[in-house]
């Protein structure tokens, strides 16, 4: 027993070697992170993972004393999971290749199989974001396993990953069992060496997934800093340009002689602006916050088109002011919906923001009713544009945000955001209220 955990753990430690020494490749990463290969994506990332696989098949040949180099049926579960049933296959038949050389010929149909039921629990995987949730360590779920899947087991996904992985070594073992001759496996002398060697496959799957995901999660902040730099770089070119600040300046020196109150509140509203755009932000920040963002530009964009044209409204759930957002999710909507939608509209229009929180998410919509633009012609890009915002959602918050879209010719544009809710640990000393501001907004 205590020669097979021994084993046992020196197979856990080579796993783990060749996913860390995988993840510095730069080539490999590039296509492991993605959801969706081509066939040449598809077969540079099987050869990745199956030469050192079929290398430890080949060693436990060559060396009868390490035959924990052997990994064939969690390493063809791994590709098939990761890339799909047909790399399952191809990966699966890559890796028993060496033993087939010494007529262990049950070999190719176990990883075959292996390799099939990883793309299979891949395909019924409710996303891809899913596969790199998985975990053995059960127990920290415990509770909300027994409350709400013990009665269904098999439906959620992670539980059956989970039983594929018992069933295949519970089969090998047997084979093996049946078979010593065709098919090579760790013989476990009693129960608890079932067990054991059952977990300690579960494993084997489990940890080059924590440590690729360690990895792909430092590459969505890393995406999400480059995201966030391109926003603010984007604004800054959008906002400050000659003719913005032409308007603007132009607005503030004929408003001196006749309303100096209200040309010292667009000074101090463009000075926000800019402050808020030249300088650093965390990549998250209060709704509060945002909000009061687009007020300040909003409020100078009013003196372009003058309180008769541009009417915006705001129905703001306090609750949710101290939800936090993204930094700049807010503003290149705002000036989609007015250069987009109002612009083209001679008689101008309104804009409603709306936010509340509901069911542990934070809904914000941002609605105008200005021109609109045909289904299937897809939306209208401004600044860092709507597929900036939804890749950053996307990067941030995965399945768990979403950005909807809705136009109609004539009628105006609806822009629906969902956020997990998550509150700001410290919210603004000044309460801010938006039912009235001075200037023409309600």
């Amino acid at each position: 027993m205590r020669l097979l955990l021994v084993a046992l753990l020196l197979k856990l430690a080579l796993i783990a070697a060749i996913a860390s020494v995988l993840v510095r490749s730069v080539l490999f990463k590039r296509y492991l992170y993605k959801e969706e290969r081509s066939l040449r994506e598809k077969l540079i990332f099987v050869l990745y993972l199956t030469i050192p696989l079929a290398g430890g098949v080949g060693i436990r040949l060559l060396v009868k004393s390490f035959s924990m180099a052997d990994l064939t049926v969690p390493g063809a579960m791994l590709i098939g999971l990761l890339a799909g049933q047909i790399a399952g296959l191809a990966g699966g038949a890559v890796i028993a290749l060496p033993a087939l050389w010494v007529h262990e010929w049950l070999s190719l149909p176990m990883a075959l199989l292996a390799g099939w039921c990883g793309g299979l629990c891949r395909r019924v995987a409710p996303d891809y974001d899913e596969i790199w949730a998985f975990s053995p360590f059960i127990d920290l779920e415990l509770w909300r396993w027994l409350r709400n899947r013990l009665d269904r087991p098999f439906r959620d996904w992670q539980a059956l990953l989970f039983a594929v992985l018992i069933l295949l070594t519970l089969a090998e073992l047997e084979l093996a069992h049946a078979f010593p001759r065709l098919l090579y496996a760790i013989r476990p002398v009693n129960a608890w060496g079932v067990a054991v060697v059952v977990f300690t496959t579960v494993l084997t799957v489990a940890i080059p997934i924590k440590i690729w995901n360690n990895s792909r999660i430092e590459r969505q902040l890393d995406e999400q800093k480059r995201l966030l730099v391109q926003a603010r770089l984007d604004a800054l070119t959008s906002q400050i340009n000659p003719h913005f600040l032409f308007n603007t300046l132009n607005s503030i020196a004929s408003l001196i002689r006749l309303n100096p109150d209200r040309a010292r509140r667009l000074i101090v509203q463009l000075s926000n602006i800019l402050r808020r755009l030249l300088e650093t932000h965390d990549n998250h920040v209060p709704l509060r916050h945002e909000v009061a963002f687009i007020q300040d530009y909003l409020a100078i964009e009013l003196e372009r088109f003058g309180p008769e044209k541009l009417r915006v409204t705001y129905d703001i759930d306090p609750q949710a002011l101290d939800c936090l957002v993204p930094s700049m999710l807010l503003q290149p909507i705002v000036e989609n919906s007015i250069r987009h939608g109002l612009s083209p509209k001679l008689q101008g229009g309104a804009i409603a923001v709306r936010a509340w929180q509901t069911d542990g998410q934070v809904r914000i919509e941002i609605k105008d009713d200005g021109v609109g633009y045909a289904p299937g012609a897809g939306a209208p890009l401004s600044g860092i544009g709507l597929a900036n915002v939804r890749e950053r959602l996307r990067v941030l918050y995965g399945a768990a945000a979403r950005l909807d879209i809705e136009s109609r010719v004539g009628e105006g544009t609806d822009v629906r955001i969902m956020l997990p809710k998550v509150a700001a640990i410290e919210t603004a000393s000044r309460p801010e209220t938006f039912a009235a501001k001075p200037g023409g907004l309600t």
